[in-house]
């Protein structure tokens, strides 16, 4: 059982706080008690992410992001009476299908904190990863003349070596490789990927096939299907993301996040010839596709074989034939390094020994 003091939050905690305590205990959850220890509400990685979503920042308070849940499925927390025998803790667990579970007592204050895998040895997540590395990184030159952009070092490893790592650390053993440019150093460095702690097949594309494309060559599999392009450095867990898409009934997840940038100019609203507003050099803040994907196996089956194709094209066919495609937002640490400016970001940052906004 985890260790209530690293578990709770008050509703004046931000939400930053919540992610720093869910960080801290890797439990996945905090508490958000008042100041008699009473249960008022869970936060669960998920709801971080529709707050997110729900235009709520990591400066907003946590009972911002309690009353965001307010008439949904996830308003009011599961929980169980102090004295619930283990056998009783495990149905509930398993009739909700959640891996936490407060206990409380007759005041309604929290005694513990169980968890799944509690009764369950943690399955590793039936997931298999692919890793888009094949692209020239032309925009990268002359730093890619004589490697691959996913063989660019930062610190003292190359960005792919830190993706297939990030992979191990989530519980992903098997990684396909899709190669092209230089691909003899991929290959050459990484070989069948046991000295990296993973199982690496290589997908050799005779031609460049897009985002998407090289899916076509995978071999059959029944299990959800990650996808990273090989030029990303971040510090998601992708088990909460498969989490998620697995919460949501998704075919296909895109890992977004916000990226905001001023308009150097005035910016007009007009109703026909009529001024209606202006506003002074505003900030534009959108959604960004961040190069991650998860796809259930079904999916596949919609990527045409032998030629290119990218997420785009995916995405706009799953829309099209009225597939369930969801975003999950990211505000972990996320650099995409095809430009030398953030490239020698992400070098910066991990010279200073931390993954940080």
């Amino acid at each position: 059982m985890t260790d209530l003091k690293v578990l709770c939050v008050s509703p004046q905690n931000t939400v930053q706080d919540a992610i720093t305590q869910m960080n801290v205990s890797a439990a996945g959850i905090v508490l958000v008690i008042n100041e008699e220890t009473r249960l008022l509400g869970t936060i669960t990685d998920g709801d971080v992410r529709r707050g997110l979503l729900a235009n709520i920042t990591i400066s907003s308070t946590v009972d911002r992001l309690l009353s965001q849940k307010t008439g949904s499925q996830y308003a009011q927390p599961i929980v169980a009476e102090s004295g619930a025998d283990p056998t009783k803790l495990l149905r509930i667990l398993r009739e909700h299908a959640i891996r936490h579970l407060p206990v409380i007592d007759a005041q309604n204050r929290v005694v513990v904190l169980v968890t799944l895998d509690e009764f369950i040895t943690p399955e590793t997540p039936p997931l298999q990863a692919v890793i888009m590395a094949g692209g020239f990184g032309t925009r990268l030159s002359p730093l890619t003349d004589t490697l691959p952009k996913s063989m660019l070092p930062i610190g003292d490893r190359p960005i792919l070596e830190l993706i297939i790592d990030q992979l191990r650390q989530s519980g992903i053993s098997r990684v396909n490789l899709t190669t092209h440019y230089k691909k003899d150093i991929i290959t050459s460095h990484f070989g069948d990927g046991d000295g990296f702690g993973v199982e690496i097949q290589y997908v050799e594309e005779d031609q460049p096939m897009g985002t998407a494309g090289a899916i076509s060559l995978l071999d059959r599999s029944d299990e959800p299907i990650l996808v990273i392009n090989g030029d990303i450095l971040t510090d998601v867990n992708f088990r909460n993301m498969l989490d998620f898409h697995q919460e949501h009934h998704a075919d296909m997840s895109v890992a977004v996040r916000y990226h905001e940038f001023q308009l150097p100019y005035g910016a007009v609203t007009t109703d026909g010839v009529e001024i209606t507003g202006i506003s002074e050099k505003p900030v534009i803040r959108n959604l960004i596709n961040a190069g991650i994907y998860l796809l259930n196996p079904s999916v596949r089956k919609l990527i045409p074989s032998g030629r290119r194709y990218d997420m785009t094209d995916l995405i706009r066919k799953l829309l099209e034939n009225r597939r369930r495609v969801v975003s999950f937002p990211i505000g972990e640490y996320w650099i995409d390094i095809g430009q030398v400016e953030d490239y020698d970001k992400a070098r910066a940052d991990v010279a200073a020994e931390g993954f940080s906004n």
